[in-house]
């Protein structure tokens, strides 16, 4: 199987911030290829279009070619901005499609609740899920629906159904999602209200009146 193919350029190693600045004045992200047996790293650039098309497309899996090899990677770790969002770095990650990797892979909600729909509040624990599988199984999200979920229900990562070769990390009470009671508010009546004003209009008095002997 082969993957989306990502063009990248070798570049030095600089902890220089005005060479990585330099750089993303191009439109160059910086990133870093990390081997599968974690022996070699290679630092690279790659340009903002051709990673944000590759971000966008349906693979999981890419091909670059870097130090005279074409390699399958996936991408394991984006930095962005705090506050602009900017791309700032990218990692990359070799793979050999005949081994395992864990990886993380977003969960998509689909469905609307029953249990919602009765007045019940969502409430979803985790965003992303830590799978293992091969490479060119790594789906593109983990779907979960929850049509049928009505308050007091919940779904754990045992209760997933997933692809033949697919695991989830972690255990298998561990919550994803449930759907919880609505918060109950309690309204004071017109009646409370006045009392609560009356109560504190007497405090007052009482404190003003002990004021008053004090001074005298």
């Amino acid at each position: 199987m082969k993957g989306h193919k990502i063009e990248v350029n070798k570049r030095e190693l600089s902890s220089k911030k005005s060479y990585v600045k330099n750089l993303r004045n191009m439109d160059e992200i910086p990133g870093i290829y990390y081997s599968h047996d974690s022996i070699d790293s290679i630092p690279f650039s790659v340009s903002k279009k051709v990673i944000n098309d590759a971000l966008k497309s349906d693979s999981q899996v890419y091909q670059i070619s870097v130090g005279s090899k074409n390699r399958d990677v996936i991408i394991k770790s984006v930095q962005y901005h705090p506050i602009t969002e900017q791309m700032l770095h990218i990692d990359l990650y070799g793979v050999r499609m005949d081994q395992v990797v864990t990886v993380k892979v977003p969960i998509e909600i689909i469905g609307q609740s029953e249990g919602v729909k009765a007045g019940g509040v969502l409430n979803q624990t985790i965003t992303e899920l830590d799978i293992t599988c091969l490479p060119g199984n790594i789906p593109q999200n983990i779907e979960i629906d929850i049509t049928d979920l009505n308050i007091g229900d919940s779904i754990r990562f045992g209760q997933l159904s997933l692809s033949e070769g697919i695991t989830v990390e972690g255990d298998e009470e561990n919550l994803i999602i449930a759907v919880n009671e609505p918060v109950q508010e309690t309204e004071e009546t017109e009646e409370e209200l006045m009392d609560d004003t009356a109560s504190t209009s007497s405090e007052t008095d009482d404190s003003s009146d002990n004021q008053e002997e004090q001074t005298e």
